[in-house]
């Protein structure tokens, strides 16, 4: 991995982004198959972040990646309080274990693991790679590649409309654009990685009762719009983008 890395930082983010999305969908499949959500799934996470973290550790790249104590205090990002309500949304409509315990225990895992993978890989590996160029350029590709990621929820079963889709990928670009800028200026990954690993894993005890479709593109427009809008709104106002 050294020499790829040496020879272009942007392409080995994205080999790494590519693996990432081929051999989770493989893995999702053959949970499926094994009949108990996210249990290859969770193997293979473990195994590609335990591969990033000691390559990172090993070549001495904490500190670039963002392994490390932030250091603005958390005041300054409002305590983080938007992130925290963005990750408590899922139990909203109620709290339970629809996966069944094996489940729930190997979803768990896998969202927890792909909180650290994808803050890694999208805030870390592509954001710093290409930040030393352009650093506009480096957030706004960094926010979209990971947005539009989502894009696959047309197509793997999910079950989502189009519309439920779209408000997805504008919500999930607005995450991107906000925890960008916390690592940007906090110079940590940390409380990116927690929300987005809280955010995910969280999802396994909502409830099995179904939200109405209209209702959960209306709540989810309004955190679209007012919590992630309002906070991205703060953090550019109160962090004037500079090289630093």
């Amino acid at each position: 991995m050294n020499k790829l890395y040496q020879k272009s930082e942007i392409m080995f983010a994205v080999l790494w982004i590519a693996a990432y999305v081929v051999l989770s969908s493989l893995a999702d499949q053959l949970s499926e198959s094994a009949g108990v959500t996210k249990s290859v799934t969770a193997v293979l996470h473990i195994a590609m972040s335990l591969v990033l973290f000691f390559w990172i550790r090993k070549n001495g790249l904490g500190e670039k990646y963002g392994f490390c104590r932030p250091e603005l205090p958390a005041r300054k990002f409002l305590y983080y309080l938007p992130l925290v309500i963005i990750a408590s949304a899922s139990l909203w409509n109620g709290v339970g274990l629809r996966l069944g315990l094996a489940g729930t225990v190997c979803y768990v895992i896998s969202m927890c693991c792909v909180g650290f993978l994808e803050e890694v890989i999208f805030r870390g590996l592509l954001f710093r790679a290409m930040e030393k160029d352009n650093l506009k350029t480096a957030i706004i590709v960094s926010s979209l590649t990971f947005g539009i990621g989502h894009i696959v929820n047309l197509f793997n079963g999910s079950g989502r409309t189009p519309l439920s889709t779209a408000v997805q990928i504008v919500f999930a670009v607005l995450v991107g654009f906000v925890l960008v800028l916390i690592f940007y200026h906090g110079k940590s990954l940390i409380p990116c990685i927690l929300f987005h690993s809280a955010n995910n894993a969280l999802g396994a005890f909502g409830t099995e009762k179904s939200m109405d479709p209209k209702a959960e593109v209306v709540l989810n427009i309004a955190l679209t719009v007012i919590v992630l809008g309002g906070y991205a709104l703060y953090l550019v106002k109160k962090f004037p983008l500079k090289k630093q």
